[in-house]
């Protein structure tokens, strides 16, 4: 039976009867690898669905000449410059791009709790808390993603740090631990600081590393069904950071925990739109995100659905819970979110998805802190 090397440019194709034309090919770089005149067509049913069982064939090293933004390499985004330097390679990995919701979140909640003060030890407590929840343990669970999706990545974009070879197994594994260890001791740390009697914070960033943890890795990898990876995703994007800043500097009551986990229903929207970049990849490896599943046209309604109702729902329970001026305000920070959903991301999710999240989700986040504002009171 046929085996198939996957590359960024062609598809090759061996067997054990053509040996001698295998080894011709294998003699070529990867660019000038291509069948003309033939069409190969690659089902996710005909795939294994177990990732690790998948081995792409990548460069041993990052190719020479790739052009990039050097912007992009420090942000961790698509489009990044081939870099050498190892320090930027490894803040590459930790996706820095990603911190601000975390942070973010970690705002909320601390104006949730409604005993936030403008002093330098409650400003203090606020930013470790902030790089509890951003640098280190998003950048953990960054780091831990791309590893476990370095096959994935192979296909969708083989010039990414991990595929290419730029950075070793080793230093890999390495940054994973330094980054955990630091972020649950930065947990500890503030529940000594808080003076907590039950270690609250600490135990949140056990939890939310568990959760990053079964959401990369198998056997679990929640990522591979659309719903509960996306919801997982969502929740520690949005509630984990809420919880530990709300708990850093009050009490983390159930219903604040029930309205944030409804919130993080929006979150899943969010999670879906980077999933339509990563179709060709997820549909070869058998992975079931939702684009995948339903088919880009019915994805993006699912999305933008998940993201509307949600805050059409919070913005309901604010004026039943009597305060409708932050329910106004919340609906004033949505209609620019459909207006750009419009806009962008309806007519073409797969080419204007980032487009779209950086038009709408600033008034995503400040509906967040809207919220936590009208519940501190």
């Amino acid at each position: 039976m046929a085996s198939s090397l996957l590359h960024g440019h062609g598809l090759a194709l061996t067997s054990h009867a053509t040996t001698t034309n295998s080894q011709k090919i294998r003699n070529l770089p990867c660019h000038q690898i291509y069948l003309p005149r033939k069409r190969f067509t690659i089902r996710a049913a005909d795939t294994d669905t177990d990732t690790d069982k998948v081995k792409p064939v990548v460069p041993d090293k990052a190719p020479a000449g790739t052009k990039g933004s050097s912007i992009n390499q420090l942000l961790g985004i698509k489009g990044a410059k081939e870099e050498t330097d190892i320090w930027k390679i490894r803040l590459q990995l930790t996706k820095p791009v990603t911190w601000p919701p975390l942070v973010w979140g970690v705002v909320c909640g601390a104006a949730a709790s409604g005993n936030f003060q403008w002093n330098i030890e409650d400003v203090a407590k606020a930013i470790t808390c902030m790089i509890m929840s951003g640098p280190c343990l998003t950048g953990y669970t960054q780091t831990l993603n791309d590893w476990y999706d370095r096959d994935i990545d192979a296909i969708n974009e083989p010039y990414r740090p991990i595929p290419s070879g730029a950075i070793s197994e080793n230093e890999v594994i390495t940054q994973i631990w330094v980054l955990l260890l630091g972020g649950l001791g930065l947990g500890a740390l503030l529940d000594v600081w808080a003076g907590h009697k039950f270690p609250i914070v600490f135990y949140l960033a056990v939890g939310g590393s568990l959760l990053s943890y079964i959401y990369s890795a198998p056997p679990l990898k929640l990522k591979q069904n659309g719903w509960i990876g996306n919801f997982a995703l969502g929740a520690s994007y949005i509630s984990l950071p809420w919880w530990a800043g709300q708990a850093l500097f009050g009490e983390l009551t159930p219903d604040i925990i029930v309205l944030t986990l409804l919130y993080s229903i929006a979150g899943l929207g969010i999670a879906i739109v980077n999933d339509f970049k990563s179709i060709e990849g997820d549909r070869t490896l058998g992975l079931q995100s939702l684009p995948v599943a339903f088919g880009v046209e019915t994805a993006k309604w699912i999305c933008v659905g998940a993201i509307d109702i949600t805050q059409l729902s919070i913005a309901a329970y604010l004026l039943g819970s009597g305060k409708p001026y932050y329910a106004l305000a919340l609906l004033g920070l949505i209609l620019p979110q459909v207006y750009f959903q419009f806009q962008y991301f309806l007519k073409d999710p797969v080419k204007n998805d980032v487009k779209y999240q950086a038009s709408a989700q600033p008034f995503l986040v400040l509906g967040l802190l809207v919220t936590a504002l009208a519940t501190s009171h």
